[in-house]
């Protein structure tokens, strides 16, 4: 017989081989203590004999739980969001739960078909890291009845759970740190202001700190572009027209960009040309000059999201809907 056409080895068979009871079987699979250690070894020698493998759908459908979680990440080539990823599977393992990493291309209708296709894997939770909750997700999101978490990410409605650092004071206090040497003209580079990351928490913190030192908002200082390193590689003569002489920049990759970008075109930074970029991930230390940046805690964001999610998944009673984690900021090389 063709072993493609084997019968799938299942529990009632290990138990059938080794004497025992399918119960018997379930205990050891599981870890229970509650089985003789002759016992245990017998099933464990008929189940590596057989190469059985528990079927984690008929355990869900006997549990009502997967033991899966489902992460839609918008990029997962981005440093940025890697690092969150890897904060979650670690805590992930910690719990026992298995990780479905979903990839949504920061595109709206792509992230609703993702998180229907979690959905109907019956995952029993949902970590969600795109920057913009539309109308039509946040009704989804209320549809599907199982607990979400946003990581790295802001519900301006704070409806939904996040864990996240401040970013507006983060953002003051990098435009504090440009103006404080001197700087008039400052750039802001971010990623799509449709996002309310960008277009209501960072910049925010971006005009508050212009008003505070006295310095009129310039719209032609504000760059709204995508999170590529190539996006921020040929924005230089757009900087160079507005005569910014600094910049803050959204993100680590489009910051690399920017910095090159300058450089290529004869910029010396940062006497000429200052960069401050937002995610402090491995990219800051790679370039050179080195970035100087706000930093986050990029893996305890993820790890944090994972651990908010379990305890909603065990419905832990919470007086939290948003968990602030602390940020900091490095001097680089590419500023004074």
């Amino acid at each position: 017989m063709d072993s493609r056409e084997e019968k799938a080895v299942t529990i009632s068979t290990v138990a059938k081989e080794a004497g025992v009871s399918m119960a018997t079987v379930s205990r050891v699979v599981n870890g229970n203590p509650n089985v003789k250690p002759a016992t245990r070894k017998k099933v464990l020698e008929v189940i590596d004999r057989l190469d059985y493998r528990p079927n984690a759908v008929a355990q869900g459908l006997a549990s009502k739980k997967t033991t899966t979680v489902g992460v839609i990440i918008p990029d997962v080539t981005n440093v940025y969001f890697s690092s969150l990823a890897r904060g979650i599977d670690d805590v992930a393992s910690m719990y026992k739960y298995n990780i479905i990493l979903a990839n949504s291309d920061g595109n709206h209708q792509k992230e609703i078909q993702v998180l229907n296709t979690l959905l109907a894997k019956q995952v029993d939770g949902i970590i969600f890291m795109g920057h913009n909750l539309t109308d039509e997700l946040r009704a989804q999101f209320k549809r599907a009845k199982t607990p979400i978490v946003l990581a790295g990410s802001v519900d301006q409605k704070d409806e939904v759970e996040s864990v996240h650092i401040n970013y507006v004071e983060a953002v003051e206090s990098a435009i504090s740190n440009l103006i404080n040497h001197g700087n008039k003209r400052i750039a802001f580079v971010s990623g799509p202001l449709s996002d309310p990351i960008n277009g209501e928490y960072r910049l925010k913190g971006y005009k508050n700190v212009l008003a505070k030192n006295g310095i009129e908002y310039d719209p032609n200082l504000v760059f709204e572009t995508d999170y590529r390193y190539r996006s921020g590689e040929v924005l230089w003569p757009a900087l160079a027209s507005a005569h910014a002489t600094a910049a803050f920049v959204a993100d680590d990759e489009l910051a690399a960009g920017v910095l090159n970008g300058a450089r290529d075109a004869g910029a010396k930074i940062p006497d000429e040309f200052e960069v401050i970029t937002s995610n402090n991930s491995k990219l800051t230390e790679i370039v050179r000059p080195q970035l100087s940046s706000i930093t986050q805690p990029l893996y305890d964001i993820g790890a944090v999201s994972m651990r908010f999610l379990t305890k909603m998944m065990n419905k832990e009673e919470s007086t939290q809907k948003t968990i602030d984690l602390p940020y900091g900021f490095i001097k680089r090389g590419s500023s004074k």
